[in-house]
């Protein structure tokens, strides 16, 4: 039968959602699987297209003769044949060995891990703070759509999802490091922190250097939490199992909270999967903007060089975790909405 809170149409037979998740589950694993080999032929390839030499670039302004240089590409396998580097290099990956990097001279996963905890806590916090605001406000918005509060924060949502980040943040930082005006420099202008401090003093200090970057990113990302949310919602109230509810007496809060969002959920719910694998990748541009020690900066040094195998490496993290957290997003819709994989 069809249950309120569901819409209409929405009949559960029983088995039915338990006898189709496997199907579901394996065909996603597949999927998943596919587009990690993709990621890594495709982060073989791309960074082969950027010009020139790494050899060249990492001996630049030092006397070196052509043997060392030729030692050198033999150090680094850059001498042998594009089918042999590329094997190799899936080998290794497949290990979890990401190769040596040429600019650094360490090995490209221990660069990884001394950077990401920089970029999980600034780029987590952000995605945490966005989206509560973004799903809090697009509910908002949208039930109570057409008023003074839902053009206001459409427009300033669309105004702030069409600014460039990196446009945002030197903003941010003419405004509220070097001051204009009445506004005086108040926080810094870059990093993670000031050095030498401690304890409690070094947490505030941190989280002081943190308040820019972080509400760069959260402009920017609850502008488009809010627009999902709102735009899914409003495809749902239209629904004749929101009006049988209403028809039983429930208060129209309860019908909001309890039966159109759970339904608006399955797009918004995508974007944060989404969003939560941007924690890994951080965001290159406000990490640039802010010199923040993050996976971010040192994808920016990576390509400067071009430093293959570290840019090789931060690229399959990346992807990696865009479809990991898109693998879970998926394996959650079928417990949102038993419909999903029948």
């Amino acid at each position: 039968m069809t249950t309120v809170g569901s819409p209409a149409g929405a009949v559960r037979r029983p088995g039915t959602t338990t006898s189709a998740y496997p199907r579901h589950l394996a065909s996603r694993l597949g999927g998943a699987a596919v587009s990690l080999f993709a990621v890594l032929v495709t982060s073989f390839f791309l960074f082969r297209i950027i010009p020139g030499d790494p050899v060249k670039a990492m001996t630049h302004g030092m006397p070196t003769s052509a043997a060392q240089m030729d030692t050198l590409r033999r150090q680094f396998g850059l001498d042998l044949p594009l089918w042999q580097q590329f094997t190799d290099y899936c080998a290794r990956a497949l290990t979890g060995d990401l190769g040596m990097s040429y600019q650094f001279r360490a090995p490209v996963g221990e660069l990884i891990a001394q950077k990401l905890p920089a970029t999980l806590l600034l780029t987590g916090v952000a995605v945490v703070l966005y989206s509560a605001l973004g799903l809090w406000l697009g509910t908002r918005t949208a039930w109570r759509h057409g008023g003074l509060g839902d053009r206001l924060h459409t427009g300033v949502a669309l105004t702030l999802w069409s600014v460039p980040s990196f446009w945002l943040g030197l903003l941010l930082i003419i405004v509220f490091s070097v001051g204009v005006g009445p506004v005086p420099g108040m926080f810094p202008t870059g990093g993670m922190e000031s050095g030498g401090e401690t304890g409690l003093a070094y947490v505030l200090d941190v989280a002081h250097h943190m308040v820019l970057p972080v509400l760069t990113l959260v402009a920017v990302g609850y502008a488009q939490t809010l627009l999902v949310m709102r735009a899914s919602l409003l495809d749902e109230m239209g629904g004749d199992y929101l009006t049988t509810a209403r028809a039983k007496g429930l208060r129209d809060d309860l019908v909001r909270r309890r039966h159109a969002v759970p339904n608006a959920l399955l797009p918004t719910v995508t974007m944060i999967f989404i969003n939560l694998g941007h924690v890994a990748a951080g965001s290159i541009l406000v990490e640039t903007v802010f010199s923040w020690p993050g996976l971010g900066g040192l994808f920016y040094q990576a390509l400067s060089v071009p430093d293959l195998p570290l840019v090789q490496g931060l690229f399959v993290v990346f992807a990696g975790a865009m479809i990991v957290m898109n693998l879970l997003a998926d394996l959650l819709y079928p417990l949102l909405d038993p419909r999903v994989g029948r």
